[in-house]
Formats: structure tokens, C-alpha cells, sequence
């Protein structure tokens, strides 16, 4: 159950990670944690963070033990990751629920 759950929770990182690093590399403003409009150096930087997060959680599961479930897993927290945040920024005045109006 600890190995679905690592794979989820990798996926969701590594996803997480491909807005922040597009826009950031692109030179876009894009909302982080810290800010509805950080600056695409913020991105990169909030980007790798989730791709270190990623990929630590990746080396902890052992790579001859990854089952079928392991990768229905791991795609699935891409999957959901990547849905929520298409569903979430559908909407022009979203907000992290901490970012000040």
C-alpha cells in the first residue's frame, strides 16, 4: 500500500512540475505557492523543487518491485494532477486559498 501510495504522490510532483517549468521557461508569469503571479524564475525554481520531490520518491520505491498497479498508480496521480489543475484554471480569478485578493 506504502509503494501505491509513493507512486501516486510521484506522479503528482512530477505533473505538478510540467506547468511551472513551461511557463517558467518561457518567461511567463505563472501562480505558485508563494504568489497568484510569480516570476518564471520563481517557476523554475518552484518547478524543480516538485521535480526533486519527484524523484526522490521514485528512487524510495525499487524499481525490480514496480508492479502493474505501481504504474496504474503513478499515472493515475499524473492524471488527476493534470485534470484539477485544467479544471482549476479554467477559472480567470483563481486563487491558492492563501493568496490575499
Amino acid at each position: 500500500m506504502i509503494q501505491l501510495l509513493g507512486a501516486l504522490f510521484a506522479g503528482v510532483f512530477l505533473f505538478n512540475a510540467i506547468p511551472h517549468l513551461v511557463r517558467g521557461i518561457c518567461g511567463k508569469q505563472h501562480m505558485t505557492p508563494f504568489s497568484p503571479s510569480s516570476s518564471p524564475a520563481v517557476n523554475v525554481v518552484w518547478s524543480w523543487i516538485n521535480i526533486v520531490i519527484g524523484g526522490l520518491i521514485l528512487k524510495a520505491l525499487p524499481c525490480e518491485t514496480w508492479t502493474c498497479s505501481m504504474y496504474i498508480a503513478f499515472c493515475a496521480g499524473g492524471f488527476l494532477t493534470s485534470v484539477s489543475l485544467a479544471v482549476f484554471w479554467t477559472n480567470p480569478e483563481a486563487r491558492l486559498p492563501w493568496h490575499k485578493k
